[in-house]
């Protein structure tokens, strides 16, 4: 017919592929992890914007699984491009929240149990289109975290869930350095020792959670095999004095998050069993502050825009965020911790949510200002694939 004009565009993208509508996704997340700096300054004993009675209670899961685990698996969703896909960041945000109202606790648990078991079944779909190590990885790492879901739901308590958790996060990061890096290009005998640092590490975990006092010092010892893994293959070693701008930046980030991580399993291997007290606070904060936050302020200039489809420009000023984050935990740990001193503890403990939210705030703002004029787009792109 003449005249008439199609009402349909055939090249309109997806709902599911928009920024806009991505960024629903993260909103949950981010509520989960200004709750969790909240509850984080209640168990310090100090003031905080919002005081309740179970906040201090959830604060790891919401952390962990509230926020980290919306942004692993929102970032993961993306990746595969199936609609469904998006039910584990929903679950696992929507649970977050759900801790803090009056509702059981069982049924925030239980939707982390659900946001585990897509987050394992888009792990299948990515294996079915490429069976890769750092898809392996990945893929047991989401399985420690329905296990620690589950554990949860069945009575334990979330002090004792910590190894679990530590193995969902520590085995999803190192799976997304070997892809963002390319460390796949390994021998057959270097993977064989990689796959068996890695299964070690979670049956370690497992082993740490059900029989504490016997498999706490055994998690320590692999995690500090799997972390001497990393460090081996890792480019890191190179970009953090053969490199400027990001990849010095993600390099600096990573390497600091790497000796934390070395902290904690010291800690495990040496004292053991640790569900309360200076010892268990160093350990944690060493794995998910110094770690854990370290690896998402690395990978968010690269993995963000990806995922927003908004350019997060990497700026000088976003060093400042991770410095004071590092400063925060050798005020706490270092000497607070080792040292037994409340007033240290409180004071590392401050300025560690001073730096997360600047770095929020800096990042926002480096998103708003955009690219910097006097880098080409060519010279953006080359830094950004040096710094992957």
């Amino acid at each position: 017919m003449t005249g008439t004009r199609s009402t349909t565009h055939p090249t309109a993208r997806p709902m599911m592929s928009r920024g806009g509508v991505r960024l629903l996704f993260l909103i949950p997340g981010a509520f989960c992890l200004f709750a969790g700096l909240d509850s984080a300054l209640l168990l310090l004993g100090l003031p905080a914007p919002v005081d309740g009675s179970r906040l201090p209670v959830v604060h790891g899961p919401l952390l962990v699984f509230g926020f980290v685990g919306t942004v692993i698996a929102l970032e993961r969703a993306v990746a595969v491009r199936r609609p469904w896909a998006f039910a584990s960041p929903a679950l696992l945000g929507v649970g977050g929240i759900l801790l803090l109202t009056p509702l059981s606790l069982v049924v925030g648990q239980a939707m982390f149990a659900g946001g585990s078991i897509v987050l394992l079944l888009i792990y299948a779909v990515i294996w079915r289109r490429q069976a890769m190590f750092a898809s392996a990885v990945q893929a047991l790492g989401a399985w420690l975290a329905l296990a620690s879901a589950a554990l949860w739901m069945g009575g334990l308590d979330a002090s004792a869930l910590v190894p679990g958790m530590t193995g969902f996060i520590v085995l999803t990061i190192a799976g997304e350095r070997i892809e963002l890096a390319r460390l796949v290009a390994m021998s057959r005998r270097s993977e064989l020792v990689a796959i068996g640092v890695s299964v070690a590490l979670a049956g370690s975990v497992l082993a740490a959670m059900i029989w504490p006092q016997a498999g706490s010092r055994v998690f320590g010892a692999c995690l500090l095999l799997f972390v001497g893994w990393l460090l081996r293959f890792d480019v890191a070693t190179r970009l953090a004095t053969g490199s400027r701008g990001l990849p010095r930046y993600i390099a600096i980030c990573l390497l600091a998050g790497y000796f934390w991580l070395i902290v904690a399993g010291l800690i495990w291997l040496f004292v053991g069993e640790t569900t309360q007290g200076p010892w268990y606070d160093g350990a944690v904060h060493a794995v998910f502050l110094g770690f854990t936050m370290g690896m998402i302020m690395a990978h968010a200039p690269v993995i963000l825009p990806s995922v927003l489809r908004r350019p997060l420009p990497y700026r000088p000023m976003l060093i400042w965020p991770v410095l004071l984050m590092n400063l925060s935990l050798v005020v706490r740990v270092l000497v607070g911790d080792t040292q037994n001193l409340p007033v240290w503890v409180q004071a590392g403990g401050v300025l560690g949510v001073f730096a997360l939210l600047l770095f929020v705030v800096l990042a926002v703002v480096s998103t708003l200002l955009g690219p910097p004029s006097r880098r080409t787009t060519r010279q953006r792109r080359r830094e950004r694939e040096e710094a992957a």
